[in-house]
This record gives C-alpha cells, sequence and structure tokens, in this order.
C-alpha cells in the first residue's frame, strides 16, 4: 500500500524562493566533490587518459633493432642494402655475421638472430623460426630483387639507369585525412566509451541518492523547505555540470598527453569534434539525468533500482554497441535519434565530415526531447518523490502524471 505526501507548494503557507533550484545544485555539487571516490576516479581517468596517448606513442615510435644472421659478405651487403629500403626511422636492419647455415639457424631458434639470409642456388632464402617481420621480408626480398639486377646488368653490359627510367611512382592521395583514419577510430571509440562509463557512473549515483533520500525521509526535509519541481531542477543542474566538468577534464587531459608527445599536429583532427563532443554531452546528459532522476523517485527501495534504471541504462547500452558494431547506415541513422545522438554524432564527426543538416538534427532534437523529458519527468517526479510502499512502474508514473 502507497501513501502519497501533498505537495509542499499545496500544504505549507510559505511560498519558496524562485531560485531554490540553485541550492539544491551547489548540494549536489558540493556532495559529490567531497566525495573521496568522485576524486580519487576523476584523477585516475586523467592520468589514465594521459599515460594512454604517451604510452601508445612511444610503443608505436620506439626504436627497434631487427637482426638478420648471414654468412656470406654479399648476404651483409643485401641485408645493408634493406636496412636503406626499410624507410622507417624507427627500425633497423642489421646484418649479423655466423660461420655457416647451422650456425645461422641455431642463431635464429636461440633468439640471437630474428631472421636469417642463407644463399641458394637461384638467390636467396629468408628464415625465421615461427614468422619474419613483415618490413624485413618486404625490404629484404626488394634488396635481393635490386642487387641481383646490378649484377645481371652489369654481366650483360646493360645501362640498368636506362631500364629503370620511367618506373617511378609516386602517389597522390584525393582524401588527405585518409592517412588519419587510425587517430579518427581511436577518437572515435574514447568518445562513446567515456560517454558511457560517465552518463551510467553519475547517473546510477544519481538515482541512488535519491532514493536513499526516500528511504530515509530526508526527502520529506527537502519537500517541506523547496519545491519538488525546483528539487528536479538542482538535481538535473548540478549533476549535468559534475558531468561536464569531468568530460572537459577528459578532454583536456587528452590534449595535454597529445601535446607531451609531441602530436600538436593531431589537434587540427581532433580539436573541433572535442568541442562538439561537450556540446553534444551536454544536450544529452540533461536528459539522461532527468531520466535517472525519475528513476530513483520510482524506487522504494536501492534492491528496486536495478529495474527502474533499466530504460536509462538500455537507452546508453544499445547506442553503444551500435557505434562499435553497427554498419555506416545504421550509424547514421541512429545518429540522428534524439538523445542517444549525444552519443553517437560526436563518433562520426571525428571520423569524418557529416551533412550540416545532420548535425542539426541530432543537436535540435536532443534539445528538444531534453526540454520534454525534463518538463514530463518534474510531473512525474512531484507525483512520485513521496510515495512509499512498492515501486512503481512507469505506465503507472506516467498516468499520475496526467
Amino acid at each position: 500500500m502507497s501513501t502519497h505526501t501533498p505537495h509542499p507548494d499545496q500544504s505549507s503557507g510559505t511560498r519558496a524562493p524562485r531560485d531554490a533550484w540553485k541550492v539544491v545544485a551547489r548540494r549536489e555539487i558540493d556532495v559529490q566533490v567531497r566525495t573521496k571516490s568522485f576524486r580519487i576516479g576523476l584523477l585516475v581517468t586523467i592520468v589514465g587518459i594521459v599515460a594512454t596517448i604517451v604510452g601508445v606513442h612511444w610503443f608505436q615510435n620506439r626504436d627497434t633493432t631487427q637482426t638478420v644472421a648471414v654468412v656470406e659478405p654479399a648476404a651483409a651487403a643485401v641485408v645493408k642494402a634493406a636496412d636503406q629500403l626499410a624507410g622507417d626511422d624507427t627500425l633497423t636492419i642489421r646484418p649479423k655475421s655466423v660461420a655457416d647455415t647451422a650456425a645461422a639457424e641455431r642463431a635464429v631458434k636461440d633468439g640471437d638472430a630474428d631472421a636469417a639470409l642463407l644463399a641458394t642456388d637461384d638467390g636467396y632464402e629468408l628464415v625465421g623460426e615461427r614468422d619474419v617481420d613483415a618490413t624485413v621480408q618486404q625490404s629484404v626480398t626488394a634488396a635481393v630483387r635490386a642487387t641481383a639486377l646490378q649484377q645481371n646488368a652489369a654481366a650483360q653490359d646493360v645501362d640498368l639507369s636506362a631500364l629503370d627510367a620511367g618506373t617511378t611512382t609516386s602517389e597522390r592521395l584525393l582524401d588527405r585525412g585518409a592517412d588519419d583514419g587510425g587517430l579518427r577510430q581511436a577518437t572515435s571509440f574514447v568518445f562513446v566509451l567515456l560517454f558511457y562509463l560517465t552518463a551510467i557512473v553519475l547517473g546510477m549515483g544519481i538515482a541512488s541518492s535519491v532514493t536513499q533520500e526516500k528511504e530515509s525521509r530526508v526527502v520529506e526535509i527537502l519537500a517541506a523547505a523547496v519545491p519538488i519541481r525546483q528539487l528536479l531542477w538542482g538535481k538535473v543542474v548540478g549533476n549535468t555540470a559534475l558531468a561536464v566538468l569531468q568530460i572537459v577534464s577528459y578532454a583536456a587531459a587528452g590534449v595535454v598527453g597529445l601535446l607531451l608527445t609531441g602530436q600538436s599536429g593531431a589537434l587540427d583532427v581532433v580539436g573541433l569534434p572535442m568541442l562538439w563532443y561537450v556540446l553534444f554531452f551536454l544536450v544529452g546528459f540533461v536528459a539522461l539525468a532527468s531520466l535517472w532522476s525519475v528513476a530513483g523517485s520510482l524506487a522504494s527501495r536501492t534492491q528496486d533500482l536495478q529495474s527502474t534504471t533499466m530504460p536509462a541504462q538500455m537507452l546508453l547500452l544499445v547506442p553503444y554497441f551500435l557505434a562499435i558494431l553497427g554498419g555506416e547506415s545504421i550509424k547514421t541513422v541512429v545518429s540522428m535519434i534524439p538523445v542517444v545522438s549525444s552519443m553517437m554524432m560526436p563518433a562520426r564527426l571525428v571520423e569524418g565530415s557529416v551533412p550540416a543538416w545532420q548535425v542539426a538534427v541530432a543537436l535540435g532534437g536532443t534539445l528538444l526531447a531534453s526540454v520534454l523529458l525534463v518538463r514530463v519527468g518534474a510531473r512525474v517526479f512531484e507525483r512520485t518523490l513521496l510515495r512509499t510502499g512498492d515501486k512503481i512502474g512507469y505506465r503507472e508514473a506516467l498516468s499520475l502524471a496526467e
């Protein structure tokens, strides 16, 4: 059996200040900021972002040496030529002279050499234990071919430079952003992941705090001083401010990581999408915060949150998987659905150009949805927050809001 406590505006003779929601917002921010888990979590994530960028950059650009065991001086010359052909400043291919073929194979098995280049009747054989580095294989193959051509041309008294005339192939890309594909894909994934984690963690915190205040009867004290509608507004504004603070901090950490690793040029690729990301997150989280607050008001006990928060969780989980696994056409359609677009559209923007009308539809639709959800959420919140007993279903809550 549930009971209903009258709205404080109806039962109280005093009129609460119209900006009481600001007091609630400040309280929400103050409580969260003072929480050790919030501060540690924010710091760990920021450090993790910077460390990941630095670590990946170091791993991709670290100097590596590939040793190739050789028996004859001619093979050593081929390996040196392969090092020149590799064209990779971080990779060095160097020869290691050994006594014979058996010693070369033993060096590969023992790990003293990464590969062995052994002469055969019709050229050379590149030997590896399980596999051979792709760059080494391509470079050595090209060096063997070039060396053989030079020797054969000299033996036939042929001018090799004349034969090579007109064989140079250059490359010109019409889409200059193609070289940034890896960076764009990685940033897109990080956008989606951080949105999902931030919205889930903070959202569950909002719902849990509402339910705990309801269980402990603290909400009745708050409702006696602050209109319930303004109580919701304060929770939405306060937690949205905290969420945006986190996202801006993460973006700043990303910028710091890029600058520390000398990748300032990457900001030309991800800089503008970062700004879009913050904007979409701000608009989208307002809608989500109202849903989380309502989910908390529908629960009578903390144990009820698993079911009352399910719609908000699915609203985040489905686009998260679509952003990772979905095809281009699915992503295009879903990225224009209100609220869901706040996660999907920034990911598309960083991956490549998006028509302006699609961005406008996504942002405008989410903004409109946020306004509607806050208004409807406020009506539901007013009529369910002070009800005790069994948890309230969404259908019943909406009927109460009519």
